[in-house]
């Protein structure tokens, strides 16, 4: 039974409720593990995930709904959260909540009862508090909140997980159910809230469709997005206009707004109960204000992350090169000979060989090729999300923005954009200005994605071995130079008089990354990599190979289909030094994705070296399953020591091995370009017109006109660039 179907059997369903940083992400994947399916919410682009486990015979569907911090519909993650608990009543909430912040946490957790959910509470992160010295009564704490379950946990490290499981199974199966939470605001709130409550018990549709309470409620705080839906019902316009009476009248005692008077009560509430739940005596300054003053120092801050991240890159390219060598030599070794006698042995005519070793073949080595890159890259970059480390890097990095009219918030969605920029352009959905939005959606695409990686890595392997992590690093900091250059010029421009509005951020506690959670959510992101742009890299091979051999019986590639449609477009680079219908073929399909820049490159500068028909060496399958088995180990090994010594600067810990064989595509390219060529293709590649995909989610959020303009203007940037590079290049020696 596949995952998608073992859900729709699950016996009941569990929702994760909880803000950002309070590490709902970490309880999730120790309920879960592996048993997890990703996906979009119907109808949206914020990511949905749901996941499985069982509880001895009972199957669990587990729904991790977005991070928010209420239930309060201001933003699209917050309207999903509030109608999945609306229209699925999962049988039971886990409340998420940081042990370090429960003052803040708390107000979710109230809307949350307000909802008439069956609420248990997750006391996350129960370590920490404790080093902090803030010793919390779990027992007065549910209590206060009506008697709801209180699991104290340390989900990073798989803690109090069995208690959740525990509590979770007994309220959803009905085993411990406590009366509706409700809290009791000032008279003439009540009043007004009551008479609501009639009216809409008094309509079957919206009875049956909404708790009561709540929904008279969320009128009085004007949650509009409602109304259409109340509107049609018998009843509901009737009832909106008794809403706009009682609002009216309310208005008069509370002339700061409804809304906010209603906040300040259920805050007032909090505020009380935690005074009484938590011992602060032994509170003092914590570690982390200590390094916070170190690293959110902006004279020390901001060259910090950029030693961080050229670190990162440095470990990217060391550690995943001998992984990189290794697939190859398998690929064009052993497989492809296998392969090779298989067709042999088979009788197969000469275009199956050919679709074989030069689509088949070549395809398959392009994907797994990026696996080790971009596992690696994941990996690390994972690493500094979950240790904290990231806020910090968004802090100190506020007043760069405000150079180009932004605040620190919008730099989040930049440093996603360093992995993929399709979930950067829609990560601009927090920020809560158009105008924030649409200028950081046009800098994202010119943070480098982790598909220009590889390229970059086979450019630099090939002609500058000795200086790749430092080459590989300026690339991605040239990305943000231009993207505060572009920034500076749209901002004079096209968003000229419009202020830059203040910027506030939480900096959630250090913590050591969890290997577990690392794990898996490098595993899902290489996985999502494999089912999406895997498909894509290997089918679009597949075309390559098909367009390169049309007409059937051509004799030279650029004779090809392909091949004429490239030379045609050749000479546009030439004052870049890359005029060749190769490179220019390259570049055409790296706009369906730029992990094909270099699938194409292999395709067409080392196809015909793979084994043909007229090729097929004896075949020792053992001897040669030995072989792979071995390359693996010392490649692994290699992966290590440069890792390790990395991490020990200036000191061997083991001997350094001989340089690894290069490879196939490394020699072709070596020939096929120049040293000042090359370092002009690795920019283009790093700033010209987005994939599709990252066209088509700025499409969709900010319509045709700025997704065309966003394709132009890169376009146009990475030619003037490219032109300058190579240019100077040769001007220094490179040639």
């Amino acid at each position: 039974m596949t995952l998608t179907a073992a859900v729709k059997t699950a016996e009941y369903t569990v929702a994760l409720a909880g803000n950002p940083n309070a590490g709902k992400t970490s309880i999730f994947n120790a309920l879960t593990g592996t048993h997890q399916h990703v996906g979009n919410w119907p109808g949206k682009t914020v990511e949905r995930k749901e996941g499985l486990y069982r509880r001895g015979e009972a199957l669990v569907k587990v729904v991790d709904l977005p991070g928010t911090y209420s239930l309060t519909a201001y933003s699209e993650e917050e309207r999903i959260a509030r109608d999945f608990l609306v229209r699925e009543r999962p049988q039971a909430v886990v409340a998420v909540v940081d042990a370090c912040n429960l003052e803040r946490n708390l107000y979710l957790v109230l809307q949350l009862l307000e909802l008439d959910a069956q609420v248990v509470l997750a006391l996350n992160m129960s370590d920490l508090a404790a080093a902090r010295g803030l010793q919390i009564d779990t027992e007065a704490l549910s209590a206060s909140l009506g008697g709801i379950p209180v699991v104290a946990t340390v989900a990073a490290q798989g803690e109090g997980i069995e208690a959740l499981q525990e509590a979770v199974h007994r309220v959803a199966t009905g085993q411990e159910r406590k009366p509706a939470f409700r809290l009791n605001y000032s008279a003439d709130l009540e009043t007004e809230i009551s008479h609501l409550q009639t009216l809409i018990q008094a309509d079957p549709a919206l009875r049956e469709g909404y708790p009561t309470r709540w929904l008279a409620m969320k009128l009085l705080e004007r949650e509009f997005d409602l109304h259409e839906r109340i509107r049609a019902t018998p009843g509901g316009a009737r009832l909106l206009a008794e809403a706009e009476a009682a609002l009216e009248r309310l208005t008069q005692r509370h002339p700061e707004g409804v809304d906010l008077a209603i906040a300040e009560h259920r805050y007032k509430f909090i505020h009380e109960v935690v005074e009484r739940v938590v011992d602060r005596s032994e509170v003092g300054r914590s570690p982390s204000d200590h390094v916070d003053a170190l690293l959110t120092n902006p004279w020390i801050g901001i060259p910090l992350f950029l030693g961080v991240m050229y670190l990162v890159f440095g470990l990217v390219v060391d550690v995943s090169e001998p992984f990189l060598t290794w697939i190859d030599a398998t690929l064009t070794g052993p497989v492809s000979g296998w392969v090779s006698a298989l067709l042999v042995a088979l009788h197969a005519p000469a275009w199956i060989h050919e679709l074989a070793s030069k689509g088949l073949i070549a395809g398959v080595g392009a994907v797994l090729a990026f696996i080790p890159v971009l596992a690696t890259l994941y990996l690390f970059i994972g690493a500094l999300e979950d240790s904290g480390y990231m806020a910090r890097a968004a802090f100190v990095m506020d007043r760069m923005m405000s150079v180009i009219g932004l605040h620190g918030k919008a730099f989040v969605p930049m440093v996603l954009g360093f992995g993929c920029s399709v979930p950067a352009i829609y990560a601009t959905r927090t920020l809560e200005h158009p105008r924030d939005r649409l200028l950081t959606a046009l800098l994202v695409p010119l943070m480098s994605c982790s598909a220009r990686l590889p390229v970059y890595v086979v450019i630099t392997l090939a002609f500058f071995p000795g200086h790749a992590r430092a080459l590989i690093w300026s690339l991605y900091a040239l990305g943000i130079v231009m993207a505060i250059f572009m920034g500076l010029v749209f901002s004079r421009l096209l968003f000229s008089g419009q202020s830059r509005p203040v910027f506030l951020i939480e900096l959630p506690p250090y913590r050591l990354p969890s290997p577990r959670n690392l794990w898996l959510g490098t595993w899902m992101r290489i996985r999502a990599f494999l089912r999406q742009a895997g498909t894509m890299i290997l089918g679009a091979s597949l075309a390559v190979w098909l367009l390169t051999s049309l007409p059937w019986g051509v004799g030279r590639l650029e004779q090809s289909y392909f091949g004429r449609a490239s030379a045609a477009l050749a000479p546009v680079f030439e004052p870049a030094g890359f005029g060749t219908w190769e490179a220019s073929g390259a570049l055409v399909t790296g706009f369906v994705a730029k992990e094909m820049v270099i699938s194409t490159m292999a395709q067409i500068y080392v196809g015909e070296t793979l084994h043909g028909p007229s090729q097929h060496p004896p075949v020792n399958v053992a001897q040669d399953l030995q072989e792979i088995a071995v390359n693996l180990l010392q490649a692994s090994a290699e992966a290590g020591r440069r890792l390790l010594e990395m991490l020990t600067p200036g000191i061997a810990l083991f001997p350094a091995q001989a340089p690894a064989t290069d490879s196939a595509l490394l020699r072709a390219l070596r020939e096929a370009f120049t040293p000042s060529a090359a370092l002009a293709f690795v920019v283009f590649v790093l700033l010209y017109v987005p994939c599709v995909a990252t066209l088509a989610a700025m499409r969709h959020e900010f319509g045709t006109r700025w997704a065309l303009f966003a394709a132009v203007y890169q376009t146009g940037l990475a030619w003037i660039v490219a032109v300058a590079v190579h240019h100077g290049a040769r001007l220094v020696g490179l040639g």
